[in-house]
C-alpha cells in the first residue's frame, strides 16, 4: 500500500536528505562538518569549467556558505582518503566505499583506449604502469614527455585528440589500475596506481548484484524521494538492473513505495528519509550539483524546466553562460548567470531572471546570497547587470546592503 504524499512534503524530502533544508552552520565550518556534508550527498561531480569556481567546490558551498576549500584538497589528496575520483555521474569524487562498485558497474570505453589495437594498448599500458610504480604521480603530459610520444597504428579521428599514452591512461583509470592522485592548477589529473590512493581495498568478492543494492540505496538515501530513474541516475547505472535493485530494496524495507499528487510516476522513498515541517534554507545551486542532475525530476519535483547553456552558442542562449538556479526555502524562485571577475575584485551577476511565482522577497534573499558567495570567492564587490527581469530588483538589492 503507497503512502500518499503532497508534493510540498515530497520537496521537503528531497531538500532534507541533500541537506538543503536548514540554515548554514553558525559557526566556523570545520572538516567535519565538510564530510558529513559529503557522506550525506555521496559524490560532487567534477568539471573543468571555472567561470564561477570549480565545480566540485560550489555544492559544499551551497550547503555551508563560507568554508575553506583547502579542507576538500585534504580530503581528495592525503591519507586516508575520504574522496576518491571516478566515473559516477559523470566524473566525480566518491567516497572510497563506492569505488569497486563502481568498478563493476560503470563501462565506459568510449574514453579510454578500447578501440585502439590491442597489441599497442598493452604496449603502451606496460610502459605506463612501468613508469608510475617508480615515479611520482605523473600527468599525461608528463608521462607522455618521460615514454615518448607514441602514434596510433590506427586513427580514427576520435574524441579529444588524445596521444596514446592519453588514451591509455584513460582506460588504465576506467578499470581501475590507475587512479588520480591530484589535480594541476590547470586541473589535469595527476596519474598514479590506484594501490597507492586506496591502499586497504578489500573488495566486496566481486559481486555485481551485491554492489549494484549498495550504489542503489545509496543513491535512493541522497535523494530521499525518487523514481527507478532517479536512483539510476545518479550512479549512472544501467535502469533494469537498477529497477531489480529497487525490488530488492523494498522487500528488504530499505525503500517504502509512495504516491505523490501531481508527480505521476513510480516512487520511493528511503525508510531514513526525513520529511521536515518546513524548508528554510537558501542556496545557489551549482549546474552540477546533485540535486538538479536529474532534470526531468527537477521539473516534475519544482516544476523549474533547466539546461545548461555552456554549449549552446551565444545568440541562442536565453538565460546566460553559466546559470546556477536559486533556492529559498521549498521552492527554486529564479536563476542568475554568474562569473568571477578576479582580475577586477567582482563576482558579475549578468544576467537575473525571477521565476513567475518567485515571492516578493527574491531580490534580497538572492542579493544577500551574491554578497556572500563574493565573500567565500574572495572578491570585494557584487556588480549586476541589466539583462533579465530580476535584475532591477536585484541591482537596487545589492547596493542597499
Amino acid at each position: 500500500m503507497s503512502a500518499p504524499l503532497s508534493l510540498n512534503q515530497a520537496r521537503r524530502i528531497a531538500l532534507a536528505a541533500q541537506g538543503l533544508h536548514k540554515g548554514r552552520p553558525a559557526g566556523p565550518v570545520t572538516s567535519r562538518t565538510v564530510g558529513r556534508t559529503f557522506a550525506r550527498i555521496q559524490l560532487v561531480q567534477i568539471d573543468s569549467v571555472n567561470v564561477l569556481s570549480r565545480s566540485h567546490f560550489l555544492p559544499f558551498f551551497s550547503r555551508l556558505g563560507n568554508y575553506d576549500r583547502t579542507i576538500l584538497q585534504r580530503m581528495a589528496g592525503t591519507h586516508p582518503r575520504r574522496m576518491v575520483e571516478y566515473w559516477a555521474h559523470e566524473a566525480s569524487y566518491i567516497r572510497p566505499e563506492h569505488y569497486q562498485d563502481l568498478l563493476l558497474w560503470q563501462k565506459r570505453a568510449w574514453v579510454g583506449a578500447g578501440r585502439m589495437d590491442p597489441g599497442q594498448r598493452a604496449a603502451v599500458a606496460a610502459r605506463i604502469l612501468e613508469t608510475l610504480a617508480r615515479s611520482r604521480p605523473l600527468t599525461a603530459s608528463e608521462l607522455t614527455a618521460r615514454i615518448g610520444h607514441v602514434e596510433e597504428r590506427q586513427r580514427d579521428n576520435w574524441g579529444w585528440n588524445w596521444n596514446a599514452v592519453k588514451r591509455v591512461l584513460e582506460h588504465l583509470f576506467e578499470e581501475g589500475t590507475v587512479s588520480a592522485a591530484s589535480r594541476t592548477e590547470q586541473f589535469e589529473r595527476r596519474y598514479t596506481l590506484t594501490g597507492r590512493v586506496l591502499p586497504n581495498l578489500d573488495g566486496h568478492d566481486g559481486d555485481p548484484e551485491g554492489a549494484l543494492h549498495r550504489l542503489t540505496e545509496a543513491a535512493a538515501q541522497a535523494h530521499g524521494i525518487g523514481s527507478v530513474r532517479c536512483f539510476a541516475d545518479y550512479f549512472r547505472t544501467p535502469a533494469k538492473a537498477t529497477a531489480r535493485s529497487v525490488e530488492h530494496l523494498v522487500r528488504l524495507g530499505r525503500l517504502e513505495p509512495v504516491k505523490v499528487a501531481g508527480w505521476e510516476r513510480d516512487l520511493y522513498r528511503h525508510v531514513d528519509a526525513v520529511l521536515p515541517r518546513s524548508a528554510v534554507g537558501r542556496a545557489l545551486l551549482s549546474p552540477f550539483d546533485s540535486l538538479v542532475f536529474e532534470r526531468r525530476r527537477l521539473e516534475e519535483l519544482f516544476g523549474f524546466h533547466y539546461r545548461i547553456e555552456i554549449y549552446t552558442p551565444e545568440h541562442k542562449r536565453r538565460y546566460g553562460y553559466y546559470v546556477l538556479p536559486f533556492l529559498l526555502r521549498d521552492r527554486i524562485v529564479a536563476r542568475v548567470d554568474l562569473k568571477a571577475d578576479r582580475a577586477a575584485g567582482k563576482l558579475l551577476a549578468r544576467a537575473a531572471f525571477g521565476e513567475p511565482d518567485a515571492p516578493p522577497d527574491t531580490a534580497v534573499e538572492l542579493a544577500s546570497e551574491l554578497l556572500l558567495m563574493a565573500q567565500w570567492l574572495g572578491l570585494q564587490e557584487v556588480q549586476v547587470h541589466p539583462a533579465g527581469d530580476l535584475a532591477p530588483d536585484l541591482a537596487r538589492a545589492v547596493a542597499m546592503l
